[in-house]
């Protein structure tokens, strides 16, 4: 069986996240320029090898100053960690649809193991642009694991921002036309 080379497609897939503030709300954001690679043995996404880099540059809340402010030293100090980056480590699968995805995560230089939850929405030929392939991925990370701690202690007692990072995607991927040699 030859291995399979995926690409996200950046038409169809967004990277989404959202974070507590003032302990009352979520406020969301998105990060516009990222690329996911998967390598397959035929479409057997169940051991799949699975790199997402993203420009942290591109992070996006619709609030310009907040942007500037996330983009600056009391964050992601984009000037110096300008990328975001997932390895995959290994997949369970749980069922034809839904995986658990493990990986390391590794932003500002730092990198931690993160787990995932994937469902697979299968994969169907695209009359106008290929073979596709379907997923949504959640999960939470704890933001302070990676350095980033600001925050702001509110007069009726609390924080501004919370600790825990919700990730919501939705992938779509496209099979490449060549089949890669089996290595």
């Amino acid at each position: 069986m030859s291995t399979v080379k995926w690409l996200s497609d950046p038409a169809h897939s967004e990277l989404n996240f959202k974070i507590r503030h003032l302990m009352i709300s979520n406020v969301s954001g998105f990060i516009r320029s990222f690329q996911v690679e998967a390598e397959t043995q035929g479409e057997d996404f169940s051991n799949a090898s699975i790199l997402l880099t993203a420009d942290i540059s591109s992070l996006n809340t619709n609030n310009e100053q907040r942007d500037k402010h996330l983009h600056s030293k009391d964050f992601f100090e984009v000037d110096n960690y300008p990328d975001l980056t997932f390895r995959s480590t290994n997949i369970e699968k749980m069922n034809d649809e839904i995986f658990i995805l493990y990986g390391e995560l590794t932003l500002k230089g730092i990198t931690k193991a993160v787990v995932l939850h994937v469902e697979f929405s299968g994969i169907i030929k695209d009359p106008m642009r290929g073979t596709k392939a379907g997923f949504t991925v959640t999960g939470k990370i704890n933001r302070s694991d990676w350095g980033i701690s600001f925050n702001r202690i509110l007069e009726s007692g609390g924080v501004g921002l919370g600790e825990e990072v919700k990730i919501t995607s939705e992938i779509q991927l496209a099979k490449q036309d060549a089949p890669l040699p089996f290595s």
